[in-house]
């Protein structure tokens, strides 16, 4: 290119470059904006897909629980354990809509114990109560009858059907739910606040531009367009990197989840966390997210335009 050239191309006129948008892309507020949406979306998003696993790991245990009834045989004196235990496993397995039960052996409810006893012990002497873990399939079976029966026909032999367990569980999750929801509502506030100040910024920086706009009769609307269309694309774009990694991660834990499965460590997390897995749902509740966090920047961009044009009248 000969020096003409370029002496030529730096005198065009605007209109021949293109039309320039009256709210930069590339500055430093908008980069800075971006990084903490995309921060607070990865947060918020970590927040949502945890509410996601404790409903379903929570769902699952109280399902599991609700299935299955414990029957305790305390040994007595003068009473024959073996044959209590025997008799009990007997009534329960009649009762309609008992699908399996099964008999703790005496060794196997004293090792029950280990964990608060310690292991070593001679629990010989001790009346540890013999436990029979009865499942139940769809048809719940009629437990007040099943508990009568026991009590007249096995003295020693008490029925528990866990629904305080159930109960304490349903109310954990419901509050574990509820903190996560408030969490999230908690980093939305804080989005809008932050594209609340980048708007007042941005229409500081560039108010010479919005009161000659104002001035030759453009809208409100058209201006406040503008800015929304720009902060749409920043919280789409911040929303779609912090959910990504979101995404990215949950998706490792799953892998990570099954390249474990069936060993000890596969056990011990899933004790302690439930299954790592998000799932579809969980999956679409953060590319919901993501949309919402675009949805929420555009709308309060527009919000605080408005506002500040109606205050610059």
């Amino acid at each position: 290119m000969t020096v003409e050239d370029q002496a030529m191309e730096q005198a065009a006129p605007a209109e021949a470059r293109g039309p320039a948008p009256i709210v930069p892309s590339d500055s430093i507020a908008g980069t800075a904006l971006l990084a903490v949406i995309a921060i607070m979306t990865f947060l918020a998003a970590l927040t949502l897909g945890a509410v996601v696993l404790v409903r379903a790991s929570a769902a699952e245990w109280q399902s599991q629980i609700a299935r299955e009834v414990t029957i305790q045989v305390r040994p007595a004196e003068g009473r024959d354990t073996e044959a209590e235990v025997r008799k009990a496993a007997g009534l329960a397995l009649a009762a309609p809509g008992v699908t399996d039960v099964r008999p703790y052996t005496r060794a196997e409810s004293a090792r029950l114990l280990e964990p608060w006893l310690g292991t070593g012990l001679a629990l010989e002497e001790l009346p540890v109560p013999r436990l029979i873990v009865v499942k139940t399939g769809a048809d719940a079976p009629d437990l007040a009858a099943l508990r009568q029966q026991l009590a007249r026909e096995v003295p020693g032999a008490t029925l528990d059907d866990h629904r305080a367990w159930v109960g304490h569980m349903r109310a954990m999750a419901r509050s574990a739910v509820a903190a996560g929801l408030g969490v999230l509502a908690l980093v939305l506030a804080a989005a809008m606040l932050s594209v609340t100040f980048a708007t007042r910024g941005a229409m500081s920086t560039n108010r010479p531009i919005v009161e000659v706009l104002h001035f030759v009769g453009a809208k409100h609307a058209f201006i406040a367009g503008e800015f929304q269309r720009h902060f749409l694309l920043l919280g789409l774009k911040g929303g779609a990197i912090g959910g990504g990694v979101a995404i990215l991660l949950f998706f490792l834990a799953g892998a990570l989840g099954r390249w474990l499965r069936g060993s000890a460590g596969e056990s011990q997390a899933t004790a302690l966390f439930g299954s790592l897995a998000l799932g579809p749902e969980g999956y679409a509740a953060i590319i919901g997210l993501i949309i919402l966090v675009g949805a929420v920047t555009a709308g309060t961009s527009r919000l605080t335009v408005h506002r500040t044009l109606r205050a610059m009248e």
